[in-house]
């Protein structure tokens, strides 16, 4: 029998992250924005209460949640500020392969680091010509002895100048492509290790995003996360077990938006009444509120699995695709609602929709969504 109902702690995480976001991160989210600073404060107060790193087990001095309740976070500090809250989840990004495919001595030390101080940490797989293309990445390791030594260059990782540590893949051989890539953990204060300067971008601009730097980077043995030929399909499980919480920031940041209509249709008048009652802005409002809908059941289903071990890579794209479109497309109309006034910074909704497009990008793109969906139902 299907239960969609959430639980009494799972409501009481809710209504918690929720009141985070509004009393927190509401606040700061214009100013955050406008300087391109992330706000240290509200990360320690969202690591206090147990909203960053909620997946650690308790072995390890976590909170043990399952990915549902990670995604339940994900959404409510969304509504709040979607480049605030990438900033923080990207936490769970960076310690899920740990999680994966660490040994006992890595989840102890790194997950326990992350449970015992309020620390950032970082994963990178990107680079400036191996973004959608993993398998094209040319960040090289080499064996020395029984260590590892990296060169090469990462790029648009989240946290890179916040992190204490590193998930890092770098290939053998550029040639191999898949076949050659393994994953590290690479410590911050490691001689030859260098963050860039913090990126500029368009949206979700409180987000810490840089390059890494790696020059004859040595990396101890104990530190190998995953060997030569298996560090691919790490990244991959790793992407699937994320992007639920790709889709329930989506979700978060659509409700934003929804919020933010609703209010404003109730007071701006256009022909002698406000603008609520006009039939084409009624449209546009019921339209956003299905994307949510559908974007919440996507995402929790994809969670659902994962929390049950069933692994469905077409089910996290599922959600990932369709709550990144709808987020756009739900960020566009509520500039529309607003008008002029939605267009200028005086008003929340020209941030929503610059924040929205990296949703599209970040985690695999929309289009690289399709392609794994179509793979997956050409083999059957």
């Amino acid at each position: 029998m299907l239960d969609f109902t959430l639980s009494e702690e799972q409501k009481a995480l809710t209504d918690m992250a929720h009141r985070f976001a509004k009393e927190k991160i509401v606040p700061v989210a214009s100013e955050c924005d406008v300087k391109s600073e992330f706000p240290l404060d509200v990360f320690k107060e969202a690591w206090e209460l147990g909203l960053v790193n909620p997946t650690i087990p308790e072995q390890f001095g976590g909170a043990g949640m399952h990915e549902l309740d990670n995604c339940l976070i994900a959404e409510e500090l969304a509504w709040g500020c979607i480049g605030i809250e990438t900033t923080i989840m990207a936490n769970t990004l960076g310690l899920t392969p740990i999680l994966l495919a660490g040994t006992e001595e890595q989840k102890k030390k790194y997950l326990g680091m992350l449970a015992s101080e309020p620390l950032f940490c970082a994963y990178a797989t990107t680079e400036a010509g191996a973004g959608s293309d993993v398998a094209a990445l040319k960040a090289k390791f080499t064996k020395v002895g029984d260590d590892y030594v990296l060169n090469g260059e990462k790029a648009w990782i989240t946290n890179a100048n916040q992190a204490s540590f590193y998930v890092i893949f770098a290939t053998c051989d550029p040639a191999l492509k898949h076949k050659g890539i393994a994953a590290f953990i690479v410590d911050r204060n490691t001689p030859g290790l260098q963050p860039g300067k913090h990126e500029d971008k368009l949206g979700q601009r409180a987000s810490d995003t840089a390059t890494i730097t790696l020059e004859d980077v040595k990396v101890p043995k104990e530190n190998l996360l995953a060997p030569e030929g298996k560090g691919f399909k790490l990244a991959m499980e790793t992407f699937n077990q994320s992007r639920p919480g790709i889709a329930a920031g989506a979700c978060g940041l659509m409700r934003r938006c929804l919020d933010e209509c609703v209010a404003y249709a109730k007071e701006r008048k256009t022909f002698g009444t406000e603008i609520g009652n006009h039939q084409m802005i009624q449209a546009m409002l019921a339209d956003m509120a299905i994307r949510i809908e559908a974007t919440q059941l996507l995402y929790r289903k994809a969670a659902w699995n994962l929390d049950h071990g069933v692994r469905e890579p077409i089910i996290s794209s599922f959600a990932k695709a369709f709550g990144a479109d709808s987020a756009v497309q739900t960020a566009t109309d509520a500039v529309q609602i607003f008008g002029g006034n939605g267009y200028v910074r005086e008003y929340p909704v020209e941030k929503l929709y610059r924040d929205a497009k990296l949703l599209q990008i970040y985690e695999g793109t929309s289009q690289i969504q399709r392609i794994v969906i179509a793979r997956q139902l050409l083999a059957g």
